[in-house]
C-alpha cells in the first residue's frame, strides 16, 4: 500500500482522504481477521532488529487494480516498478510482468478489459490534479484520449452487459453534475444517457440500460439511493426514510437488474438488502457483527463477494449464489484481501493480498481446482518481514468514557529499559479508518525506533454509525481530545518515553495535526501535517464542482461557510496560529485540488512569525498525495529526519541512511 494510505472506494467521496496514485481501495476484506488484542503491560521481549534505509523499503513496488483480459489468460494490473504508475500484464499461470505503458509524468490506472478482444481502458491525470480522462489502448500499442475535454473530469463506470458498449462518466456539461455517456464499444461513439442535472452520485447501469442507479449525500452519514428512469428522464427516491440512515448502491444482479443495497437504517452496522415482495419495503440479504462495506457479482451473477469491516481488519465473504453456500478462501494465504475480481467466465478470481509485514501481491485462484498461484513478487529483497512488525489492536478509554479503537507498531527495539519516542498517526476523513495492512511509511518509522500508535478517533468509519456520526459539527474539538488522550495511553506503556510524542496526519489527519497543536499547544512536542487544511472557510468553498450535492453533505459535517463563519473560524488553526509553539513540518502538493496549496502556504508563514521551527516541503508534480516513488521517499526521509531532530536525544540521533 502507499505510504498514506487511503480508504475503501466505498470510502472515496468523503472530502479529504488522500488519493495516493490512482489508490487501491485499501485495507478491505481479510480471510482471517486479526482478533483485537489488549497491549500488554509486559511486552515481548526485545530481539536485534535490522534497521533499513528509506531507499531499502522504496525497493518494494506496489501493485493494485487487477483485472482480466477477456480470454482470462492475462492479469492487467497497475504497478509503480517503473518510479510511477504504469499499466502491466502478467500470465495468469506465473511469469514476468509486462509494461503495456511507459508513463514517466503522469500515473495509470487501468480501469477495465474489452470482452471480446485485447484492447483496454486506463485512466490518466496531470500530476495529481485529479482531472482524469479516460484512454483505450490498442493492441499496436497507440493510446487514444476517448475524453479530450479541455477542463473536466471524465471516469469509467463499466461495460454494457451485452458487451456493445461501456459508459463513461463526465462532468464537461456542468462542472458539479457527472453526466453519463454510452460509448459504442467498436466507434467510440457516444450518446447521452443520464443528464444529471441534481449531481448526485452515478453508482450503476441497470443490465438493460432501463435505470440507472445514483446515490444522493444529504450528510455524510444519511443517503438516498434514486432510480433514474432513461426513457422518461425522471427520478424515484427508492429509500425515503425518517431520522438519519445511509443508503449505498451495492450492485445490480447482472442478470435480474435486482438492485441491493448497503445500509445501516434500523441497525447500528450497515448489512445487504434488496426488494422485498411488498412494495416499498427492503429484505435483509446478509449481516454481520460489523459493518459490510461493498457487495458485488460475478458476470452471470453465479457469485456475490462481500467486504467486511473487522475491528480495523477486513473480512471477505464468497458466495455460492445458486448452491447457497459460502465458498471458504482457505487456500489463500493468511492476510489482508485489498481487491476481489472475477474472470469474465468466472472460472478465476484474482486477489490483492498482503499482510502488517509485506507488500501486497496478486494471487489468482482457479475457483473448479482451489489451485493458487502468487504472479507478482512485490517485496523489496533487502527487507526481511522478520525485523518488521505486527499491529496489535488496542483501546483506551477517552475523556468522556468513549471507548477509541487503534492500531499500535511497537519496535522490536523498545523495551522498559530503553523508552521510544512516540507518534499519534491520525488518518485522513473525515470518516477514515486506520487498517491493518502493509503500510511502507509506518514500518519505516517502527524500523526507526518509534512507537506508532493508529487512532481511529470517534468519527471514524468502520464502528457503526453511533461512531461514525460522534464528530459531526465538533470538529476541532472532541475527535481533537481523543487524540490528546491517545498521548496519554502511549505514555503509559513501559516502554514509551511519554516526554518524547509526535502527532503526524495526512489529509483531514493534516488538519488534526495542526488543530493540536493550536488548540492544545503542550499535548505535543512536535507535528508533522502532510496537505491538511488550515482554513476550513477555505477549503469548504473551494471544493472540487465534480463532488455534486456531495458538497452540502460536508457542509452538514463540517460546517456551512455561507452560514457558520464564526463557528469554522473557531475551528481553523490558520486563525489561531499565534498559538502554536512547537515544531512543524508541513508537506504540501502543488497541484493538490482538494486542499489548495494556500492552505499550507499561509500557516507556515504565520508560524513562522511565531519564531517556532518550521520546515516546509512544496512538491511542484503531486497532487493530494504521492504518485512519485521519488517524491514519497523524499517525504519520508525529511519527516523521519524531523522527528530525530526533535524527538530523540542528541546523543542518541545518528544520521539517517
Amino acid at each position: 500500500m502507499p505510504a498514506w494510505k487511503s480508504l475503501s472506494r466505498v470510502l472515496a467521496s468523503t472530502l479529504l482522504l488522500p488519493l495516493l496514485g490512482a489508490a487501491p481501495p485499501a485495507t478491505p476484506p481479510a480471510t482471517k481477521p486479526a482478533s483485537a488484542v489488549k497491549a500488554a503491560a509486559g511486552a515481548p521481549a526485545a530481539r536485534p532488529s535490522k534497521q533499513y534505509s528509506v531507499e531499502q523499503f522504496m525497493g518494494s513496488t506496489e501493485v493494485m487494480a487487477p483485472v482480466f483480459t477477456s480470454d482470462g489468460k492475462q492479469l492487467l494490473f497497475s504497478s509503480n516498478a517503473s518510479g510511477i504508475f504504469n499499466v502491466h500484464s502478467v500470465p495468469v499461470g506465473g511469469g514476468k510482468p509486462t509494461a503495456l505503458t511507459r508513463s514517466k509524468t503522469d500515473s495509470i490506472r487501468v480501469v477495465g478489459t474489452f470482452p471480446r478482444d485485447s484492447r483496454f481502458l486506463f485512466e490518466r491525470d496531470q500530476e495529481g490534479n485529479e482531472q482524469s480522462h479516460v484512454y483505450v489502448r490498442t493492441p499496436d500499442g497507440k493510446e487514444k484520449d476517448l475524453t479530450p475535454m479541455k477542463q473536466g473530469v471524465a471516469h469509467f463506470l463499466g461495460f454494457s452487459h451485452d458487451d456493445s458498449a461501456f459508459y463513461i462518466t463526465t462532468n464537461e456539461r456542468d462542472p458539479g453534475a457527472m453526466d453519463v455517456y454510452r460509448h459504442d464499444a467498436k466507434t467510440y461513439a457516444r450518446t447521452l444517457l443520464v443528464q444529471n442535472d441534481k449531481g448526485f452520485g452515478v453508482a450503476a447501469v441497470a443490465p438493460d440500460e432501463s435505470w440507472v442507479a445514483l446515490e444522493e449525500a444529504v450528510t455524510t452519514s444519511d443517503r438516498n439511493v434514486w432510480r433514474y428512469d432513461v426513457a422518461t428522464k425522471t427520478l424515484k427516491n427508492l429509500t425515503p426514510h425518517t431520522g438519519s440512515a445511509s443508503y449505498r448502491v451495492g450492485d445490480i444482479h447482472p442478470v435480474t437488474g435486482e438492485l441491493y443495497v448497503i445500509t445501516d437504517d434500523g441497525s447500528e452496522f450497515t448489512r445487504v438488502v434488496r426488494p422485498a415482495k411488498e412494495a416499498g419495503k427492503w429484505e435483509d440479504v446478509e449481516k454481520a457483527d460489523w459493518d459490510i462495506f461493498g457487495t458485488h457479482f460475478s458476470r452471470s451473477g453465479a457469485f456475490r463477494v462481500s467486504i467486511i469491516n473487522v475491528d480495523a481488519g477486513v473480512e471477505v465473504r464468497l458466495h455460492d449464489v445458486k448452491a447457497g453456500t459460502q465458498v471458504p478462501l482457505t487456500q489463500l494465504p493468511a492476510g489482508m484481501i485489498s481487491d476481489v475480481v472475477f474472470s469474465r467466465d468466472e472460472k478465476q478470481l484474482a486477489v490483492q493480498l498482503e499482510t502488517d509485514r509485506t507488500s501486497a501481491n496478486l494471487y489468482v485462484l482457479d475457483l473448479a481446482t482451489k489451485k493458487t498461484r502468487r504472479v507478482t513478487d512485490t517485496m523489496s529483497r533487502e527487507l526481511d518481514p522478520e525485523n518488521l512488525v505486527d499491529a496489535q489492536v488496542v483501546r483506551f478509554k477517552s475523556f468522556d468514557g468513549m471507548e477509541i479503537p487503534n492500531l499500535l507498531f511497537k519496535p522490536h527495539q523498545a523495551t522498559a529499559e530503553h523508552k521510544a519516542p512516540a507518534i499519534v498517526y491520525v488518518h485522513g476523513g473525515p470518516g477514515g479508518q486506520t487498517s491493518r495492512g502493509y503500510n511502507n511509511f509506518v514500518q519505516y518509522l517502527v524500523n526507526r525506533g518509534y512507537v506508532v500508535l493508529g487512532i481511529n478517533n470517534r468519527g471514524s468509519a468502520g464502528y457503526g454509525k453511533t461512531f461514525l456520526k460522534a464528530d459531526d459539527q465538533k470538529h476541532g474539538k472532541d475527535p481533537l481530545r481523543d487524540c490528546v488522550e491517545a498521548r496519554k495511553y502511549l505514555a503509559s506503556l513501559p516502554y514509551v518515553d511519554g516526554s518524547r510524542v509526535g502527532i503526524l496526519g495526512a489529509s483531514y489527519g493534516g488538519y488534526m495535526v495542526l488543530a493540536a497543536l493550536a488548540f492544545h499547544p503542550d499535548a505535543f512536542d512536535v507535528g508533522v501535517d502532510v496537505f491538511g487544511p488550515s482554513n476550513w472557510l477555505r477549503t469548504l468553498k473551494s471544493m472540487p464542482p465534480e463532488w455534486g450535492a456531495f458538497r452540502q453533505a460536508m457542509f452538514q459535517e463540517m460546517g456551512n461557510p455561507e452560514t457558520q463563519e464564526a463557528m469554522l473560524k473557531e475551528i481553523s488553526p490558520f486563525f489561531h496560529a499565534d498559538r502554536i509553539q512547537k515544531p512543524l513540518f508541513v508537506v504540501q502538493g502543488a497541484n493538490d485540488p482538494r486542499v489548495p496549496q494556500a492552505e499550507s502556504d499561509d500557516i507556515v508563514a504565520a508560524v513562522k512569525k511565531n519564531g517556532v521551527p518550521v520546515e516546509y516541503l512544496l512538491l511542484p508534480d503531486e497532487g493530494h498525495g504521492f504518485k512519485k516513488k521519488k517524491n514519497e521517499a523524499e517525504v519520508d526521509r525529511r519527516v523521519l529526519e524531523f522527528f530525530d531532530r526533535y524527538l530523540k536525544p542528541a546523543t542518541a540521533t545518528a544520521p539517517t541512511p
